[in-house]
């Protein structure tokens, strides 16, 4: 039995469209699935953790997210026991970051065929994250400054939705990471591993802790970071004036920003950030809210993804 937790409003709605092309290749062929659909921000914890509770639970669950990356960030932290779920992703996003770390299919109906081989699964690293006295759980990064106020701009402009609807989603990213490239103000970051030892940088312009390479539609921040190594990876950079900073971002699509003096990488099992000024914070793309500190480590257990096989079609 396939449990799948589908968000329909991603993609400005396409979501919806596309669950109804798999919901055909699950009922062609004979495919026994339960399908549950989110209705507001934060449902998909309480349907994974309802799905995984419930008492006709088998002891090994598949649980399958359909939607962005933020579904995913739902439906890791709804999960009661990480080690119970083999878990499968069908993205309909705009971002795609999972994907390309985990080299998962990002055509929807390749993914389901992925999905329904499960020829291999592979343990994934999962963080837990907390700020303002919540906690949840991520699977891709977190993290304050630039990245976070994109996020959190974006998804509470009506500029996403539409360019969405007009297929050009990742230019409303690029027009609000354009502005707050040129208006944030850069602030002090401190940082605190779980071995104590701690860092303090001036003028920071981004801080993320990343589990996997890449973040923001294609950003590889860590080109080094592996989601199955038990560490999280840490990047920070500081110190820059605007057009050093507008071709370091630029190279980060391919990896190659680390040479800047300003680049700084740490590699750690749990991380403090405080910041010296209030500012947004993201997990996995997805707003926390403003604050001047997070946390974040990785969980106790891994969850098993499932991996690409020989296509059923």
């Amino acid at each position: 039995m396939y449990h799948f937790i589908i968000n329909p409003n991603s993609r400005s709605g396409a979501g919806a469209r596309i669950w109804s092309e798999l919901q055909s290749v699950l009922d062609k062929n004979y495919i026994p699935y339960k399908a549950y659909f989110t209705e507001y921000p934060g449902h998909a914890v309480k349907l994974a953790a309802s799905v995984c509770s419930s008492d006709a639970a088998p002891a090994s669950i598949c649980l399958v997210a359909v939607g962005g990356d933020g579904t995913i960030q739902e439906v890791l932290s709804g999960i009661p026991s990480l080690r119970s779920v083999r878990f499968g992703y069908i993205p309909t996003g705009s971002g795609n970051d999972f994907c390309r770390s985990m080299q998962l299919p990002q055509n929807p109906l390749d993914a389901l065929d992925a999905i329904l081989s499960e020829a291999a699964c592979t343990p994934m690293d999962v963080a837990e994250f907390t700020a303002n006295g919540q906690s949840c759980r991520f699977a891709i990064s977190c993290g304050i400054g630039f990245d976070a106020a994109v996020c959190h701009e974006i998804n509470r402009s009506p500029l996403k939705k539409f360019m969405n609807r007009i297929h050009l989603g990742k230019f409303a990213y690029l027009l609000i990471g354009l502005k707050q490239l040129l208006l944030l103000p850069p602030v002090g970051i401190s940082i605190e591993t779980e071995n104590g030892e701690k860092h303090f940088y001036e003028k920071v312009f981004l801080t993320a802790v990343m589990n996997h390479k890449y973040e923001g539609g294609g950003f590889r921040f860590c080109p080094e970071a592996d989601s199955h190594d038990g560490f999280l990876d840490v990047i920070i950079v500081e110190g820059m004036r605007r057009p050093a900073l507008i071709f370091c971002l630029f190279l980060s699509i391919f990896g190659k920003h680390t040479v800047f003096r300003g680049v700084h990488q740490l590699r750690c099992k749990a991380v403090t950030v405080r910041s010296s000024e209030p500012l947004a914070v993201h997990k996995d793309g997805e707003s926390a809210g403003i604050c001047k500190k997070f946390t974040a480590s990785l969980a106790k257990d891994p969850v098993q993804v499932i991996l690409p096989g020989k296509s059923i079609s």
